[in-house]
């Protein structure tokens, strides 16, 4: 998935803050105990993350796909001291082992996990004015999920939508379901006059989106 030539991706690793010893912790038994340990945001991934956050100082984050709970843990680093994570994950078996995950950090009260899919979970939140919302979950329904939030989200609050350069294949010439998936949520979002928008080729691509 990562699209940086490996040595850059090296020395972007070497660069930045060290991954925290809990994030470690939970990367390895990922890689060991999960059939598709690749979906982890990963050490650089998860600083930029945890950098963003802490530059909003979010009050209030909503993250939709929670996989091992990695890329939740590094966003609420920066919340607020009152600050609250919802994080929303669709598979029940993997409830036990986000509790314990969590369970590592100093950020684990901080943090509330929603097991069920995201747009049921989504009608019975009650919470709005969200700061962040990040988007990782099931690839061919970003933009329902980016249109079930953006009226949750308050101005000048942000939305970070993970794989939008999928591989590389979005500026190819490949035409499978996925990637004509991902060309199209690009080309919606790059009209919208309601945000302003950038992808970062970070990993498999980050786009950032600004709420006006």
């Amino acid at each position: 998935m990562e699209i940086l030539d490996p040595s850059l991706q090296g020395y972007l690793d070497s660069h930045c803050d060290a991954e925290p010893e809990a994030l470690q912790k939970i990367n390895r038994e990922t890689y060991l105990k999960m059939l598709k340990p690749n979906m982890l945001s990963g050490h650089y991934q998860g600083r930029v993350l945890s950098m963003l956050s802490k530059i909003m100082q979010p009050k209030l984050i909503l993250e939709i796909g929670t996989f091992t709970g990695y890329s939740a843990i590094c966003l609420a680093e920066g919340l607020a001291e009152d600050g609250v994570l919802h994080t929303i994950e669709a598979n029940a078996e993997y409830e036990e082992m986000l509790n314990s995950h969590f369970a590592l950090t100093n950020v684990d009260k901080k943090i509330k996990l929603h097991i069920g899919p995201a747009d049921a979970v989504l009608a019975d939140l009650q919470e709005n004015n969200f700061d962040v919302v990040f988007i990782d979950a099931d690839k061919r329904n970003n933009f329902t999920y980016f249109e079930l939030v953006i009226d949750k989200v308050r101005s000048g609050g942000i939305i970070i939508i993970d794989n939008v350069l999928w591989k590389g294949k979005v500026y190819g010439t490949e035409k499978d379901a996925d990637t004509k998936s991902f060309r199209k949520l690009n080309e919606q979002i790059a009209v919208n006059t309601q945000v302003e928008k950038l992808i970062l080729p970070v990993r498999d691509g980050l786009m950032i989106i600004r709420k006006k």
